[in-house]
C-alpha cells in the first residue's frame, strides 16, 4: 500500500470527504486528490497536517520501521559479550 492508499483508507475510516481534508490541510481539493491517487506527493507541511487530522503515525505512512534505541553502552555490552564468547571458544 502507497502513501495515498494509506492516507485515503483512513480518510474514509474517518467518514471524511475529500474536500473535508483539503480544508483543514488547508490545500486545494485537486492537489489533496492527486495525493491520494499518488500522483503528487504531499509536502512535509502537507504531511504534517494529514497526520494530525487523521492521527497517523508519519512513520506508518512513509514505511518506516521503528527500531528500539540502542545506546554506546549497549553497543559496549555486546562487543564485550561478543570479545568473551570468542576468548572462550580458543581455549
Amino acid at each position: 500500500m502507497n502513501i495515498g492508499e494509506k492516507i485515503r483508507a483512513a480518510r474514509e475510516d474517518k467518514d471524511l470527504l475529500q474536500n473535508d481534508m483539503a480544508k483543514l490541510i488547508p490545500m486545494n481539493q485537486s492537489n489533496y486528490s492527486k495525493i491520494e491517487r499518488g500522483v503528487q506527493e504531499p509536502s512535509l507541511e502537507q504531511l504534517r497536517r494529514i497526520c494530525q487530522i487523521l492521527e497517523l503515525d508519519p512513520s506508518y505512512l512513509l514505511g518506516i520501521e521503528r527500531y528500539e534505541y540502542v545506546s554506546a553502552n549497549d553497543i559496549k555490552l555486546l562487543n564485550d559479550i561478543k570479545s568473551l564468547i570468542k576468548a572462550y571458544h580458543a581455549i
